[in-house]
């Protein structure tokens, strides 16, 4: 339970079925002072909310302790990314590698037969052939979350619910509404919860020693402006860059190691593939080889492109239908077949406009 109406529903729903919930929060952060806007997931308050909506429901509540490990897994990877140059996908990895891991284990401390979220997505049906468990995308495309999910693997799969997923925002709050849960109007969570919403300012309060100015260069070379850290870049980013060039212009390519940001055209970010590294297989038959037709996702809010995908040694190659505009490196490639989660990976690099398979 973060706070949030979406998860206190999913308890809600729990608890009317039947089961015996025992509500959790995970304490991960503690708002930097001075930050210029209080963050929301992570706040104080937002662990009261959680509890009070747990006494409200009349729920055991217990808060655990997982600062170091969101500290490690989450926040410095993501300032690590920023300044080589890559743009991270920090909501992934705290469901990857924190969250989730720590609701297994306490899953198991407490005698629990699994735990459940208030992600918009759908869990529990098993594909015949490869035995496993599915994660399916939400009902409601607006509020799909299965993109996050995909990298929590099978283990935990078997053990999640996911009440909310065929369910919509309005009548997750009219839920809320209607049994008097006092979370039921609170804001829906929009920024990084660790951020308070600039995430160079945040890369630079924390690694200020290692961010340092560099030349803008054009598709030739040329000098046409400066930065003050690569940072503050992403690839296919066309607004903010600091200079004007008398036509429209987009992040290309980002040079963590010399400290240049390289501009282009939007045919110049355009790529036919991606190399994907890091692959979680949610279905074991795409491990083997391939090529396997999938639609793949390759951010958050894109909703998917035909491709094909074949499995390499610790990853994947996608080649793409037809060409994809601002395949950045850090963000994460899902891939689907239908509503069904097959695996995702990171974006290692993208593969060229005109690169044939």
């Amino acid at each position: 339970m973060s706070g949030g109406v979406d998860s206190s529903v999913a308890a809600l729903l729990l608890r009317d079925r039947g089961f015996d919930v025992i509500g959790v929060t995970l304490h991960l952060w503690e708002p930097d002072e001075g930050s210029a806007a209080p963050s929301r997931c992570c706040a104080p308050e937002d662990i009261e909310d959680a509890r009070r909506t747990a006494g409200r429901l009349g729920l055991p509540f217990f808060t655990f302790d997982r600062q170091q490990a969101f500290a490690q897994g989450v926040v410095d990877p993501f300032v690590d990314a920023y300044l080589g140059g890559t743009t991270p996908s920090p909501c992934v990895a705290c469901n990857r590698d924190v969250k989730i891991g720590a609701f297994v284990e306490l899953a198991r401390r407490l005698g629990a037969v699994g735990f459940a979220t208030g992600h918009y997505a759908r869990t529990g049906a098993f594909d015949d052939e490869a035995g496993r468990p599915a994660l399916l995308r939400g009902t409601d495309r607006a509020k799909d979350q299965s993109y996050f999910l995909h990298g929590i693997g099978a283990t935990a799969l078997s053990m999640l619910a996911t009440p909310l997923g065929a369910l919509d925002k309005p009548a997750v709050r009219a839920i809320a509404h209607a049994h008097g849960l006092p979370n039921a109007g609170k804001p829906d969570s929009e920024d990084l919860c660790f951020t308070a919403g600039d995430h160079a300012v945040f890369v630079e309060r924390r690694a200020r020693d290692r961010v340092r100015p560099g030349p803008i260069v054009d598709g030739e070379g040329r000098v046409v402006g400066r930065h003050d850290g690569v940072h503050r870049f992403t690839v296919g980013q066309r607004k903010g860059l600091g200079v004007a060039l008398g036509k429209p212009a987009f992040v290309a390519a980002i040079d963590a190691e010399r400290g240049v940001v390289r501009l282009g055209s939007a045919v110049d970010v355009e790529s036919t593939g991606a190399l994907v590294a890091g692959v979680t297989w949610l279905d074991g038959a795409l491990s083997d080889g391939g090529p396997h037709e999938v639609t793949a996702r390759i951010r958050y809010r894109h909703e998917g492109t035909p491709a094909r995908v074949t499995a390499r040694e610790g990853g994947a190659e996608v080649r793409f239908s037809a060409p994809a505009r601002a395949v950045t490196p850090g963000q994460v490639c899902v891939f689907y077949e239908g509503d069904r989660v097959l695996g995702g990976g990171t974006i290692a690099s993208a593969l060229p406009a005109g690169t044939e398979a």
